[in-house]
């Protein structure tokens, strides 16, 4: 067993050892995930296999069962992502309430809604995905230009 640096939240460990039967190895790495410092390998895959964390190397985060344990639960919400057409019905809203959204203000619009655990381009990259998906699906229209979208409903 590897026991890394640094402090192990006693609180947090002392919930997971109560609440369940988890290895030390566990809670020390689900102490790192929940830190978002990095988890050997071997760790994760462990952890993913036991849906005890989620997400993608190097963004994982405790799952729903972990963070009901630990009383986390507004955490793992937070860093959950929504489905698509949670963010197309906020901006489908949007659009039929003032008529139009510059990228700018879509962006003002969805960026707070998107899971913390996206990095600003990550976040960036999902809001053109889903215009352009919403594009392709002939439900939203650009009016503008490509530098200075105007984004409307398609008629």
């Amino acid at each position: 067993m590897t026991v890394y640096g640094g402090v192990v939240d006693p609180a947090y460990s002392r919930l997971l050892i109560q609440k369940t039967d988890l290895p030390l190895a566990d809670i020390l790495a689900l102490d790192r995930v929940q830190k978002k410092l990095p988890v050997p390998d071997e760790a994760a895959a462990r952890l993913k296999r036991m849906k005890l964390i989620e997400g993608r190397k190097p963004n994982y985060h405790v799952s729903a069962t972990v963070a009901e344990v630990t009383a986390n639960k507004a955490d793992y919400i937070r860093t959950r992502a929504q489905d698509d057409e949670f963010y197309a019905k906020l901006l489908k809203d949007y659009l039929e309430k003032f008529g139009q959204a510059s990228r700018a203000e879509i962006n003002t619009l969805l960026l707070p809604k998107l899971s913390d655990a996206l990095t600003e381009e990550q976040k960036d990259n999902k809001i053109a995905n889903l215009l352009t998906n919403l594009r392709r699906k002939g439900r939203i229209c650009n009016t503008g230009s490509r530098g200075h979208p105007i984004w409307k409903i398609a008629e």
